[in-house]
């Protein structure tokens, strides 16, 4: 586990989910805070959690002006939302004030932990940039701008790579196709512009370009890249 005896502050208005995650977490050596509303998550902030699992429907403060509050007073805890099913526009405006990524419910524990451990290792890497990232077959040099699969070097062009550079600077992180756009383009806001060099990227790093192993889809949303070994 990344972070063993880590404070995970549980925001979520229904007592059986809290009391599963309480159950779920502790016996992974985490301690978990407990907030039924947004007041109490606000007042919890100051025990400094090392991640943040939020559930978008509470019943005193909107899930997003929430997520916007936590982020105005800590801009970098992990945070892990959990949505209803189906709420893609939900979870796009979620990641784009600031989550990290997000489950749907209902959801397993075994995923849950994943993801968890995604964010935190996600923010370790930001705020101690490894010059080599390596996932799999894939590892992309950031200093020397050099990508491999396996021993293969793999030519990009610079779009291409500027694409890669940003996926491995959040991987494990859900990336939203506004972002991305943002990032690569500032003036752009169509989508089929991202699809175009992703597909380009998947056709140089992915063994099988039409079942991805290392850029994933997440539909309707984004991409993630998997997370580094």
């Amino acid at each position: 586990m990344s972070a063993p005896a880590a404070k995970v502050l549980v925001i979520d208005d229904e007592p059986p989910i809290r009391k599963l995650l309480r159950m779920g977490l502790s016996t992974q050596g985490y301690e978990i805070l407990e907030a039924p509303n947004g007041k109490a998550a606000l007042e919890l902030l100051t025990q400094n959690p090392a991640l943040i699992i939020l559930d978008l429907g509470l019943p005193d403060i909107q899930g997003h002006e929430l997520l916007r509050m936590i982020r105005g007073r800590n801009d970098s805890v992990p945070i892990v939302v959990l949505s209803s099913r189906g709420d893609e526009a939900g979870k796009v405006q979620a990641l784009d004030l600031g989550a990290d990524d997000y489950l749907t419910k209902p959801f397993g524990m075994d995923e849950l932990l994943a993801r968890m451990r995604a964010a935190l290792r996600h923010q370790l890497q930001v705020h101690g940039e490894r010059p080599v990232f390596r996932s799999g077959d894939l590892s992309v040099d950031l200093v020397r701008r050099i990508v491999k699969v396996g021993d293969r070097e793999v030519k990009l062009s610079p779009k291409e790579y500027e694409l890669l550079r940003v996926l491995v600077q959040h991987a494990g992180k859900v990336l939203t196709h506004r972002f991305l756009l943002k990032e690569l383009w500032d003036e752009l806001t169509d989508a089929q512009y991202l699809r175009v060099y992703v597909r380009q990227l998947r056709q140089k790093i992915e063994v099988d370009p039409e079942r991805p192993q290392f850029v994933l889809t997440e539909t309707g949303i984004g991409y993630r890249l998997r997370s580094a070994d």
